[in-house]
């Protein structure tokens, strides 16, 4: 009987041991809740407005942004209206949609001269730097 005993505390200290090895499973990211749209107007909203509106840049002075990030549709978006009239007609829209971390932009502003600015801001700020300029 002593025989068995011990040979079952061998078996249970060598099952420790054993598991004790074992790579500890990793855990699963904590969903935010957010889709993949909302993260990425998001990070460029929060850009945009600093870049463009808080750093008072001469260019977008006319301007101010009308943030819908929480859009119901799916839509989070973000638009740049006249800054006399908050409720006049879009110059610009940023928008994505759904699942998807695409950013879509258009409006007027983009025919203008400073459509190629926007652009590539746009584009800088959706890769996830956050900088005001493009790099020399």
């Amino acid at each position: 009987m002593r025989l068995t005993i011990a040979r079952l505390a061998l078996v249970a200290a060598a099952g420790l041991a054993l598991a004790s090895c074992q790579a500890s499973p990793k855990s699963a990211p904590v969903p935010s809740g957010k889709s993949a749209s909302l993260l990425a107007m998001e990070q460029v909203a929060i850009a945009a407005h600093k870049c463009w509106i808080a750093s008072k840049d001469p260019a977008f002075k006319p301007y101010q942004m009308a943030n819908e990030l929480n859009s119901f549709s799916g839509t989070p978006r973000f638009l740049l209206v006249p800054a006399k009239h908050y409720g006049g007609k879009p110059l610009l829209v940023v928008q994505a949609q759904g699942n998807s971390s695409r950013v879509d932009v258009f409006g007027p502003l983009m025919a203008d001269p400073l459509g190629a600015r926007i652009g590539s801001d746009i584009a800088r700020w959706q890769t996830g730097n956050p900088s005001c300029a493009a790099a020399a």
